[in-house]
C-alpha cells in the first residue's frame, strides 16, 4: 500500500512539471549563467538548515513519544550550551555568507553595468504597449513589433520604458528582467552566448491582454543578423504617426509586425509624453 501511494505521487509530480519549461536553469548569456548559479548556490546553502530541521521534524517526535521507554525520562531539564550554540552559530554563518554574496552580485549583476566584450554594443530600444513589444533599433532605423533579433557574442542595451501601464520585460534564457515604466527609461545588459530563439515575455500583470504579451528573441550570427534586418528595411511599412496610433489601440495575441523605418526620436517622445505629465503635477 506505501509503494503504491509512493508511486501515485511519483507519476501526479511528473505530470505536473512535464509541462514545464526552466529556463532560468538554461542559461544562453553570461547574466543568465551567473544568476543559475547564484540561486544554485543560496538554495543548497539554506539547505542546511532545511535539511536537518525536516529531519529532526519526523525523528524528535518518534525518538520523544509516549510509549518509547528506552531512554531516559528528564522532566527538569531546560537548557543546554552546545545546543544554544548551533541553533545561533549556523543561522549567524549563514546569513554572513548569503549577506556577501547579495552584496557582491548586487553589483556584479546591475542591470545598468555594461557587458565587457571586444563587440561593440548594440542598442535597442523596448516600449511596453498594450498588449504588445515595440522595438525600435536605433542604429538601423527600423522597428518591430513582438519579434527580436540580436547578434550573437554582441552585448545589447536594452532602454526599456512603456506607453501604457508598469510592465516587466523579461527574457529568462538570458537574465535579469527590468520594469518598464511610463515616464521613465530604465536600462539592462545582457547578451547571448548561443544561437537559438528564446522566449520572451512580460513578468507583470497588466490587465487582460496580459497573458499574450509575448515575443520572440532570435540569436544569431551577425550575417544572419544583418539579413534580417535588411528584410524589416524591405518590408515598405514606415512607423509614421498613424500606424503608431493603431499601435496604441489595446489588442492582444497580436503578431509579429516589421517597421521599414522609423522616427528616430520615437523612444524619447513616449517618455516625455508621460514625464511632462508627472512634472506637471
Amino acid at each position: 500500500m506505501v509503494n503504491l501511494i509512493k508511486s501515485t505521487i511519483l507519476i501526479i509530480t511528473a505530470g505536473l512539471l512535464s509541462a514545464c519549461e526552466f529556463k532560468l536553469f538554461d542559461p544562453k548569456g553570461p547574466i543568465a549563467e551567473t544568476q543559475m548559479d547564484l540561486i544554485i548556490m543560496t538554495t543548497l546553502i539554506m539547505l542546511i538548515i532545511v535539511i536537518p530541521t525536516t529531519i529532526m521534524g519526523v525523528w524528535f517526535p518518534r525518538r520523544y513519544r509516549k510509549g518509547n521507554t528506552n531512554h531516559e525520562y528528564k522532566p527538569e531539564w531546560e537548557h543546554s550550551n552546545k545546543i544554544e550554540f548551533f541553533v545561533w552559530a549556523i543561522p549567524v554563518v549563514i546569513i554572513v555568507i548569503l549577506s556577501y554574496y547579495t552584496y557582491v552580485t548586487s553589483h556584479s549583476l546591475d542591470p545598468r553595468k555594461p557587458i565587457e566584450s571586444d563587440n561593440k554594443p548594440l542598442v535597442v530600444q523596448v516600449v511596453a504597449m498594450d498588449w504588445k513589444w515595440l522595438f525600435i533599433y536605433p542604429e538601423y532605423e527600423i522597428a518591430t513589433v513582438n519579434e527580436l533579433a540580436i547578434p550573437v557574442d554582441t552585448p545589447i542595451e536594452f532602454l526599456v520604458t512603456s506607453d501604457t501601464v508598469m510592465n516587466s520585460f523579461f527574457i529568462p534564457n538570458l537574465g535579469s528582467q527590468i520594469y518598464a515604466m511610463s515616464g521613465m527609461e530604465n536600462r539592462v545588459n545582457l547578451m547571448a552566448t548561443e544561437p537559438g530563439t528564446y522566449k520572451g515575455f512580460s513578468s507583470n500583470y497588466s490587465g487582460f491582454g496580459f497573458s499574450g504579451m509575448k515575443f520572440e528573441a532570435h540569436a544569431s550570427d551577425d550575417e544572419t543578423f544583418l539579413a534580417w534586418v535588411d528584410k524589416v528595411k524591405g518590408s515598405s511599412n514606415p512607423l509614421d504617426e498613424k500606424q503608431l496610433a493603431t499601435l496604441q489601440v489595446k489588442t492582444r495575441d497580436v503578431k509579429p509586425m516589421f517597421y521599414s523605418s522609423v522616427n528616430p526620436l520615437l523612444f524619447s517622445e513616449i517618455i516625455e509624453k508621460y514625464a511632462g505629465a508627472l512634472n506637471g503635477r
